[in-house]
Formats: C-alpha cells, structure tokens, sequence
C-alpha cells in the first residue's frame, strides 16, 4: 500500500505540467555520445514516448559525430576539424548522411516500435526533410573566410511535417543534416539545429541530452551542478570561463532561442535513468535549467 500511494502521489505531482505543457513543442537533441548505451537510449525513448501520449509535441533531433568518425575511418579519410567544426568534403557528407539519416534514425525508430509507439524519420532519406538551410560562413580572428566545405546552418523548417506527424500521435525523428533551397545536403551542428527548430516553433522547452549532468561551476566536480539559472547569469559564466570550450555555441545558440521565445532550457544527463522525465515532470529536476 505505501508503494501503491508513492506512485499516487508521482502523479499527482507530475499532474500540474502535464496540464500545462499539453500540446506544446519540446525540442529535444540526442547527443551522439549519449547514443552509445544502449540501455540509456532505450530509457531515453520510454521517456519521449511517454512526453507524447500525455499529450505534448516531442521533437528528437540526434547526432552521432563517433559513428561517423568511424565509417570515416573504416573508409580510409581522415578527419579535418576548421573551428571545432567537421569540415565536410562530398564524400565525407555522404557517409554522414547514410550514418545519421539512415544507421542511427532508423534504429531510433525501430526502439520507438519495440516499445509500442510510432517514431517517423523526417529528412532527406524520406522524402520528408524539415530542416532547411545554408552554408555556414565563417571567419578567422584575422577576419579571412574559413572554408568548412558542405557545413550548414539552419535557417527555416517545413513546420507543416511537423505538425501533420505530431497531430497524428507520432514522434519526429531527424537527423542533423539539412537541405538549401537548391536541394543540396548541409552537414549541421545538432545542437544549433536544435535551437533553430525550437526558436522558429517558439517550442515550450529545448532540450540538450548528452553525458553531463549538466552546467557544473567546476568541470571536475559532479557535485558542483548549476541547477537553475537565467539568460543573464549564463552569459557571465561564458564571460568568466565557467562556460568553456564546446559548451559555448549549444550555449549561445539556446539562449538566443530563449529570447526569441522558448520557455525554458534544460540540460541533462542522458546516462541516467528517465532522466528527461524526472528534469521535466517533477519538482526539484536533476539537470540544469535556463531561463529567459
């Protein structure tokens, strides 16, 4: 009976945003580190599907940068990096096309189906693509313009895929690479993408799920996690270095989704066990929350 009534009273705590997030976007980025457990990304899955029959809009954008340096390998290219970015020849687009696009979406979508619910791949690869883009243009500190070869960023979305696809009951899922009004393929940062997408929706929250607990005030202290902050506190731990290295566009980017009108930010740990849920659905959270 204790049991019984502890599960009662998770739901009726978790009853309060069920309501208020009914029907809204959550934009979520599945990080391509956080895709290597296949029982974190299982978990994961249980928790979008739930996100969906209680009524939000569950929205699964992934990576998966290791695979794709894997098939790079087994295909004999090396690896270039411009700015922390992959550059992107043709043949290096075409392998990350195939492992994103096809390898990792269609397992998603496969777990999606073992667990009863219908995941709906969105991208070129279906003929249903929802992230529109443009070559990403960027410069060195001596102000030249860096080559990054067929590296996108993304500036619109087909939103009608999307609404046809959620108001069915079913979960997008897409694959980080986008398409030019021209139809050529841009390899696009995922958490940019991300941000993008819940931007354009104005989506009630954003969602980075990777293997950090989240911000911490020190990096090589768990206990040190930043739980809840706002736009202006984040940039001041950019400004002072708590913020650093990679964090910093997944950063920028969501903050500028936050003041085009996002709700909240959240980031969390995509190794622990229905973390997404327990970020979302309970008071406390596990993860780091920004807000506006």
């Amino acid at each position: 009976m204790e049991e019984a009534t502890r599960k009662a009273s998770v739901l009726i705590e978790a009853l309060a945003w069920i309501r208020q997030f009914r029907d809204r976007y959550i934009i979520i980025k599945l990080g391509g580190s956080a895709l290597e457990n296949p029982e974190a990304v299982k978990s994961f899955l249980t928790d979008v599907i739930f996100l969906e029959t209680v009524g939000m809009r569950p929205v699964v954008i992934h990576g998966g940068g290791k695979e794709i340096s894997q098939a790079m390998e087994d295909a004999g290219i090396e690896p270039r990096w411009v700015q922390g970015r992959r550059y992107t020849d043709q043949k290096t687009l075409e392998i990350a096309a195939n492992v994103l696009a096809r390898d990792i979406c269609t397992r998603l979508i496969d777990e999606v189906a073992d667990q009863g619910a219908t995941a709906v791949g969105l991208s070129f690869a279906t003929g249903k693509n929802v992230l529109i883009g443009e070559k990403l243009a960027l410069t060195s500190e001596t102000g030249e313009e860096l080559d990054l070869g067929l590296v996108g960023q993304v500036t619109d979305i087909n939103r009608e895929f999307l609404d046809a696809i959620t108001g069915a009951g079913k979960i997008p899922m897409i694959p980080c690479i986008a398409v030019d009004r021209t139809g050529q393929l841009l390899n696009v940062n995922g958490d940019t993408a991300a941000a993008a997408v819940a931007r354009i929706l104005k989506a009630e929250k954003l969602v980075f799920v990777s293997d950090v607990p989240g911000l911490l005030r020190d990096k090589d202290d768990p206990e040190s996690l930043i739980s809840h902050i706002d736009i202006a506190e984040a940039r001041r731990l950019i400004a002072d270095g708590t913020i650093s290295a990679g964090m910093i566009p997944k950063i920028e980017a969501a903050l500028e989704a936050l003041e085009a009108g996002v709700g909240k930010l959240h980031i969390v740990d995509g190794r622990r066990q229905h973390s997404l849920l327990l970020e979302i659905y309970s008071n406390m959270g596990i993860g780091t929350e920004i807000v506006a």
